[in-house]
């Protein structure tokens, strides 16, 4: 008798990302979602109305949300019909259309929920939206957008956006995109976002606090700056500077991809800045008027580019954001007058070289994915492609790079290939050496 072969898993049953096997879900694209919600920041409290529209891919009886546990589904309705079945459970809203949708079909969910919005713990900390002293932030880098809304929580999942916050004045909301309404009712104030540019879920964000908002530059694009009222002055020491990057980094990497960018502080101590698209997020712990963490602030702008207007398809491939943003850094310093980018990849190389060697860049695992290690190695994986390629050739790739792909999704195999288009040498040694191999490769002579 033969032996009976095991049945390979169907599309539907194989993870999207075997980083996080959980997230993401088969069966419809979203083009938008519209969010409406109200959030009590004493209470902590969080009401939403959720419109998810999205265009099936193929014939199903059931489709899948990402939505934490900690909210609560009051009503689920598809196309807008009458109420349609679901289960929660497990992180997943399971919803059943009354009749089944060929592909390629309008799908829209919308979805009344409610909760106390609470952080996911994981391998890399906690995740989502969370509670501050006065007001709150979002931090979903990589799977924490399910904390505040239902989603297809994949980085691949790229959409519009429309956020809507009701929340108690005088706190201010700030969210992804362009302030298109406010109005203030009573003792509430409604704060509307469009964000008319593709976003990955991990990037939609809300902060909420006691802020003041400040016009900082309108050239080449409007910059923001919001801040405690209390740290204005530490605030214009530490970002003075950041109008000029955004002019350095425009002639490397092209044009700035978004309609303005601002920096926000919050009043309370962060551990790390945390990225969103079209804002950054810094601690009051970062500003301190000292200018010591201006590294972070050039960081934080470079994933603007790197993360935001080209995201990775999967996790393994999170060199592309934190390589190129820590590469950034560097070149930064050497076009403002700081040290040469070669000389921070020397010493990068040397902290490397007295560190473990056990991670491959380009597929480090999950639980390696944001150690030091990516940053520092994809920088300096990108040092000695600009080494290989001189300056001309280099930045000619990182600008058709960021044209190329813009608001889009990359992988590593599109880089190596449009990186070819730019030599007539092999760079098979070079990727080899830096992204494949555990061993720290010789750093390149200038």
């Amino acid at each position: 008798m033969k032996p009976i072969k095991p049945v390979a898993p169907v599309a539907a049953d194989r993870p999207l990302d075997p980083y996080l096997p959980e997230s993401g879900n088969r069966g419809y694209r979203v083009s938008r979602y519209e969010l409406d919600l109200t959030y009590k920041v004493v209470s902590n409290r969080l009401d939403g109305r959720a419109k998810v529209i999205a265009t099936t891919t193929d014939v199903r009886g059931k489709y899948s949300l990402d939505l934490a546990p900690s909210m609560r589904v009051a009503k689920v309705a598809v196309n807008g019909r009458r109420p349609a079945k679901f289960v929660h459970r497990n992180g997943k809203l399971t919803v059943t259309p009354t009749e089944k949708l060929p592909a390629g079909a309008v799908l829209v969910f919308t979805v009344q929920y409610s909760g106390t919005p609470t952080p996911l713990r994981t391998i890399w900390g906690d995740v989502g939206w969370e509670e501050l002293d006065e007001g709150s932030l979002v931090a979903s880098q990589p799977n924490g957008a399910p904390t505040w809304f239902p989603c297809d929580d994949h980085p691949g999942s790229k959409a519009t956006y429309r956020i809507s916050v009701t929340t108690d004045a005088p706190f201010v909301a700030v969210a992804n995109g362009t302030l298109v309404h406010k109005t203030t009712k009573s003792s509430r104030t409604t704060w509307v976002y469009e964000q008319p540019e593709p976003m990955a879920t991990y990037l939609a964000t809300v902060q909420t606090g006691n802020y003041r908002i400040r016009t900082l530059a309108t050239d080449p694009v409007p910059q923001y700056g919001i801040h405690p009222p209390r740290l204005q002055e530490a605030f214009d020491r530490d970002f003075a500077r950041q109008t000029e990057m955004l002019e350095v980094f425009t002639r490397l990497f092209g044009p700035y991809p978004f309609a303005h960018y601002t920096a926000l502080v919050t009043d309370d101590e962060l551990e790390i800045p945390v990225e969103a698209q079209g804002l950054s997020i810094f601690g009051a712990n970062f500003c301190d008027g000292t200018g010591r963490e201006e590294r972070l602030v050039a960081h934080e702008l470079a994933h603007q580019w790197f993360g935001n207007s080209l995201t990775l398809y999967q996790w393994c491939d999170i060199w592309l954001h934190e390589g190129f943003a820590c590469y950034a850094e560097w070149l930064w310093s050497e076009h403002s007058g700081g040290r040469s980018a070669h000389a921070h990849a020397a010493d990068a190389h040397r902290g490397l070289a007295r560190k473990p060697q056990d991670i491959v860049l380009e597929d480090p695992g999950p639980k390696d994915m944001f150690d030091d290690r990516i940053y520092k190695r994809g920088a300096l994986t990108l040092h000695a492609l600009r080494l290989q390629l001189g300056d001309d050739a280099f930045f000619a790739l990182l600008r058709t790079w960021t044209a190329e792909h813009r608001h889009g999704n990359v992988t590593t195999t599109q880089f190596k290939d449009l990186a070819a288009r730019f030599t007539d040498s092999s760079l098979r040694p070079l990727w080899e050496a830096w992204l494949s191999a555990k061993k720290l490769p010789p750093l390149p002579s200038p």
